[in-house]
């Protein structure tokens, strides 16, 4: 049930572009590895993403939704020496470097997890929400990201009296950072001072930390402890952990994928952290008996059948006219026995968490992002929810009309292939063109300078 004062959680979903592909670019991310140079269906994946926002939209919980950046990013290519016509620059990139072609069209941008880290105005010493776009630099198809996603926040979060977006951290390896897919806001109530957790995977400068082996560790601590200063955290009310290198190595690129929490609920796998007990402690110190810290083990779901299912890659969400909450849950997790089963038995237990919702997010699953990687989560007060862009907020209209778009502008199907073809470049264009009217957003794109 909301709070007196109007504190509430809007889901910011990124939408799927018009060049959703499986390029494989992501090292360490077993589905996106597992899938690379299928033919993906552009339509049916930001379709997909557009119904389980309007799953979140029935269940009364705000919805906002993010524009998909330009691709491909024929800039980049231009700076990195290639050169000529757009037809030219793409047949230069597939026959000299056909990973950089995939990167320059990668869709990922619709994984807003990894949007930014957001901090809400209660935990804030200047009492306005603080958000840090990702410098995502570990993937140069993500790293492209950060720049329009600085520009848009400051679109989205334009008033200084609320709001405060910072730049991106410096893209150095010691400042990896990875967005809100590695940290969680855990308090009694929207609204409340509560514990911000941050999840690293290396320390940044001399690490000497424990390192996974067959894949890397993203996030550095360096990076999390920069972004809770400039979010002017209270230490006492910060917490950093390490993640498992073991988790890393099994497929946990992001914590995202084995933690999922909301208000005083946590939900995650067992070996999700090397401090579990350092949590525990911090959580008992902050709200005593008052929280529910739902550990699932080994026995119960193994790590790999968590890491298939993205079952903690679920969203976790308060109802709005009650004090129930519920998990949105890839269909994936329904059509495993084990993970069907123990959920069943989850909701039944003495936890908040009441209801399961379904959803069907199979194209972006397959590149190896559930429900929550979709979303980046944001927690306003009545002021902040007013003195945001109004136009990205998720009604029953633009709905309506972001189905239409969809339709109207995405291929069905996108083979590797299609990435040499000069028409799917204009047909991005004249798409973002239309739905910046959609989203009342103005010209955020290059091309419409």
């Amino acid at each position: 049930m909301s709070n007196k004062a109007g504190w509430i959680e809007y889901n910011f979903d990124g939408l799927v572009g018009p060049t959703h592909n499986y390029a494989g670019l992501a090292f360490g991310n077993v589905a996106s590895l597992t899938n690379a140079g299928s033919i993906s269906s552009p339509k049916q994946a930001a379709l997909q993403g557009l119904a389980k926002m309007r799953v979140l939209m029935d269940l009364g919980i705000p919805q906002a939704v993010l524009p998909p950046q330009l691709r491909p990013n024929l800039e980049l290519l231009r700076n990195l020496g290639f050169s000529g016509s757009a037809e030219k620059i793409l047949q230069q990139a597939f026959k000299l470097q056909p990973r950089l072609l995939a990167a320059c069209y990668s869709a990922a941008s619709m994984w807003a997890a990894n949007a930014a880290t957001v901090s809400p105005s209660c935990d804030t010493a200047d009492h306005k929400l603080h958000i840090t776009p990702a410098n995502l630099l570990y993937n140069l198809h993500r790293a492209q990201e950060s720049e329009f996603n600085y520009k848009l926040f400051n679109k989205i979060f334009a008033d200084p009296k609320h709001f405060v977006v910072h730049k991106p951290l410096l893209g150095t390896r010691d400042l990896s950072d990875e967005g809100a897919a590695n940290h969680s806001y855990i308090c009694k109530d929207y609204g409340q001072s509560g514990l911000e957790l941050f999840v690293f995977g290396r320390q940044g400068l001399d690490d000497n930390a424990l390192q996974p082996i067959l894949f890397p560790a993203r996030q550095t601590k360096l990076a999390s402890s920069s972004i809770a200063m400039q979010h002017q955290l209270n230490e006492m009310h910060t917490l950093m952990l390490q993640q498992n290198p073991a988790a890393i190595d099994a497929g946990v690129f992001h914590n995202d994928v084995v933690f999922v929490a909301n208000k005083n609920v946590l939900f995650f796998h067992a070996t999700a952290f090397l401090q579990t007990q350092e949590l525990k402690a911090r959580l008992d110190n902050l709200f005593g008996q008052e929280y529910f810290l739902i550990e699932v083990n080994s026995n119960e779901i193994a790590i790999n059948e968590a890491v298939s299912t993205y079952v903690f890659n679920s969203q976790l969400v308060s109802l709005p006219t009650s004090n129930e909450m519920v998990l949105i849950l890839p269909k994936e997790c329904e059509h495993s026995g084990v993970v069907n089963s123990y959920l069943k038995n989850l909701i039944t237990k003495n936890t908040p968490i009441k209801q399961l919702h379904f959803v069907e997010c199979r194209e972006s699953m397959r590149n190896g992002g559930g429900p929550a990687c979709l979303r980046l989560r944001v927690i306003l007060d009545a002021a902040e929810q007013q003195a945001m862009h109004q136009g990205i907020i998720l009604t029953e209209q633009l709905y309506n009309s972001l189905v239409a778009w969809v339709n109207k502008h995405y291929r069905e199907i996108l083979k590797p292939e299609d990435l040499l073809d000069p028409h799917l470049a204009n047909e991005v264009q004249y798409a973002l063109e239309e739905l910046t009217q959609l989203l009342k957003l103005g010209n955020i794109y290059a091309f419409q300078a």
